[in-house]
């Protein structure tokens, strides 16, 4: 499972970590006025982007540029808004559905450069202009959408839909327009939609905070080591990592182990010293619940109360009711029983593990019981025994280079004739960024890729996808579509970047999401790319998985990066056959956190618990859905579970949801030859061209031809 994060700005579909926009703010006051002046002067936001496909110009653009160019973006955005609303001609779908489409063109460019630069290489001065623009934003969201006269000119066009000739996206978008006015509170009394302004600008800040607490916290909580002999089991080049991050922070002589967002972390793998182990498996799982200035705890709360109120003002029993009526599950029953399905054999199988797992630990003369800080270490050893491979075997054979241009390219044009070339000339944020230019199978210059592949400090854990400019043909916009990785850049700026297996499936993953944003071939922006039900988002990205170990492409790009010899055919065997091992663990931390997720989701206001049972509800919570299990975490624990504080609320789900389809078309690919062109030509015509301009659902089945099969994933994951 992959962090990620989707950035949709356009009006009606406003669905991130950001809620929406408002009437003025003010720029810092260590800005002079003429200094503010200047800044206007030369805002480069202010004009459409001179740059190919409008690129943003990163050469460009300061910290002092964002809060005018939101200023002006929303005030504009308003002006547009009210030209609709006063206009003398009757409402029809031109001068109304297609004008709202059309409206926000500034704020959507800075809101569009800023959260990209606010998840990829923030700073505290980002950070300070993130928290004063989530209430603004918010705001702005609800002047628009709780607008009377603009609702009732919407609702005019829809109620007289049956008289109207559109084509069908355009019926879509005015369908999917009315829904996004009722769902956020149009219908309500002018004493409600007040109640609701303010819910949401609570839900904005709140949101905010706890983003930025995950952050700061994980840079904070870093494990310090004195001794190298402490390291042991951990690769030169590793140690290397950790005495760099050291002199970084002032501690030269000692060594530094930054935390992952997750509640693992992968250095336990290979990190021998127990005592050592523990502390940094402790220190994970204490992020945000354990005191001080980053505790998320009352945070989390206060957003709990607030998600169920707004729930509730809308006619909905709970937030996760009010969440899943738009995605493709529609019901908290569904989900429910989705997870629920599954929890009993994921847990039968992580215990099987357990018991490998003990026995290797009771072999080695060791008298203690397996915990949760020793399961990666000792599954580790299971599966050089089972399989007679580690991970440190393949690392050499999976250069970045070769993972992207010999596999991950390589893949997209054996399916869809696309070709990447690396270019120099357009401006970057940081000097790790890289930059593609994509070309379809005719040759014509279709989106521009943008690769951000190392970890940093200033830079959000996990991996994800976004696009800085939205595919559509009423905008007359091609796109703009980045990846962002979290792979540990070399200490020697020398050496080739060797990427774990885990690393080379994040990056077809993330490459998934960022195809569905490159083929993307709608009209409106509403419907662009990934702007499709957060349970549906997924599955492409992780059909692209199945790439990364398929023959032809691992025998590309599998290559050993002094030799260039291929990945020995035994070890390639090796990793194939290894695919379903550890299932069991992965599959239950994966559940564990979906159904802390359902679970905050689902109470209401008066089962909220206090600030002191915020631990006792989280256990409970895993104990009664049967999949409380001491030596397997969840795979994010509430306190940093940043999914579930913005746009995957009431919906980590998704992923395994997400995954039933992905296994069925994998099926689907086997059964029809591959890698070929003319299948991903089948993919791509049905399905991820489309966007959201269909039902999800009604996409799957065009592609497919029937409705997905669970017995798929079911095998994959060896629970059947």
């Amino acid at each position: 499972m992959i962090e990620k994060n989707f950035y949709k700005i356009t009006l009606i579909f406003l669905t991130t970590f950001f809620f929406g926009c408002s009437n003025s703010s003010n720029i810092s006051e260590d800005i002079s006025q003429e200094k503010e002046i200047e800044v206007n002067i030369i805002n480069p936001f202010f004009n459409k982007s001179t740059l190919v496909y409008g690129y943003p110009h990163f050469d460009k653009i300061k910290n002092p540029h964002y809060l005018p160019a939101f200023e002006k973006g929303m005030k504009e955005h308003i002006n547009e808004i009210n030209e609709i609303i006063n206009q003398e001609e009757k409402p029809n779908f031109e001068n109304t559905i297609i004008k709202l489409e059309k409206s926000g063109e500034l704020l959507n460019r800075v809101s569009y450069v800023f959260y990209s630069m606010s998840w990829a290489n923030t700073n505290d001065s980002l950070e300070s202009i993130r928290t004063e623009i989530a209430p603004q934003l918010s705001a702005h969201n609800d002047e628009i959408l709780l607008n009377e006269k603009l609702f009732n000119r919407v609702e005019n066009i829809f109620k007289n839909k049956e008289n109207l000739t559109l084509d069908s996206e355009s019926l879509r978008l005015l369908e999917e327009t009315y829904k996004s006015f009722i769902r956020s509170g149009a219908q309500l009394s002018v004493d409600d939609k007040e109640i609701l302004k303010q819910i949401n600008e609570s839900i904005a800040q709140n949101t905010t905070t706890l983003t930025q607490n995950v952050l700061k916290e994980v840079n904070e909580l870093a494990v310090v080591v004195d001794n190298r002999n402490e390291l042991d089991g951990l690769s030169e080049s590793m140690i290397e990592l950790l005495s760099q991050e050291a002199i970084k922070r002032g501690l030269d002589d000692k060594f530094v182990i930054t935390l992952q967002n997750t509640s693992g972390q992968p250095i336990l793998a290979n990190l021998k010293n127990r005592k050592l182990r523990e502390k940094i498996h402790k220190t994970s799982l204490s992020r945000g619940s354990s005191g001080g200035k980053f505790d998320n705890k009352e945070n989390f709360l206060n957003l709990i109360k607030l998600r169920t109120q707004k729930a509730n003002l809308l006619g909905f029993n709970n937030y996760a009711e009010y969440s899943l009526d738009e995605q493709t599950a529609k019901t908290v029953e569904a989900v429910n029983e989705r997870l629920a399905s599954l929890t009993p054999p994921s847990v039968r199988n992580a215990n099987k593990e357990a018991i490998e797992l003990q026995k290797i630990i009771n072999s080695e003369d060791n008298n203690f019981k397996l915990e949760s800080w020793d399961w990666d270490f000792y599954s580790e050893k299971l599966m050089q025994q089972q399989y007679q491979f580690d991970e440190s075997e393949m690392k050499p054979f999976f250069e970045l280079n070769n993972v992207f241009f010999k596999g991950v390219f390589f893949s997209a044009e054996k399916l869809f004739g696309l070709k990447f070339k690396e270019i120099t000339t357009l401006p970057i944020y940081h000097p790790e960024v890289r930059t593609f230019e994509v070309f379809d199978k005719d040759g014509s210059l279709i989106s521009i890729f943008i690769l951000d592949p190392y970890a940093r400090s200033s830079k959000r854990g996990g991996a994800w996808m976004n696009a800085y400019v939205p595919q559509s043909k009423l905008l007359n916009q091609k796109p703009i579509i980045a990846n962002h990785l979290n792979i540990n850049k070399p200490a020697d700026e020398n050496d080739p970047t060797l990427m774990t297996f885990d690393e080379v499936i994040t990056a077809f993953h993330e490459f998934g999401h960022a195809i569905h944003g490159i083929l993307s071939d709608v009209n409106y922006p509403s419907f662009s790319g990934t702007s499709v039900p957060r349970d549906f988002v997924e599955f492409p990205s992780q059909v692209y998985e199945m790439w990364a170990t398929w023959p032809e492409v691992l025998e590309n790009y599998a290559i050993h990066f002094k030799t260039n010899e291929p990945m020995p055919n035994d070890l390639l065997q090796k990793v194939l056959d290894a695919r379903k091992f550890n299932q069991g663990f992965k599959t239950v931390e994966y559940l564990a956190a979906s159904l802390l997720d359902q679970a905050w989701h689902q109470i209401s206001i008066d089962e909220t618990p206090n600030l002191n049972d915020f631990i006792t509800f989280e256990s409970n919570a895993l104990m009664s859905a049967g999949i409380k299990l001491n030596t397997i975490p969840p795979r994010y624990r509430t306190t940093y579970f940043s999914h579930i504080m913005g746009g995957y609320s009431a919906g980590y789900y998704s992923y395994i949801w997400s995954e039933v389809l992905d296994a069925d078309t994998v099926e689907w690919f086997k059964e029809n030859g591959g890698l070929k062109m003319e299948n991903g030509d089948h993919f791509r015509e049905t399905l991820l061209s489309k966007g959201g301009s269909k039902d999800a659902m009604s996409l799957f089945i065009d592609f497919r031809g029937q409705k997905p099969d669970i017995k798929h994933l079911l095998n994959r994951r060896g629970l059947n």
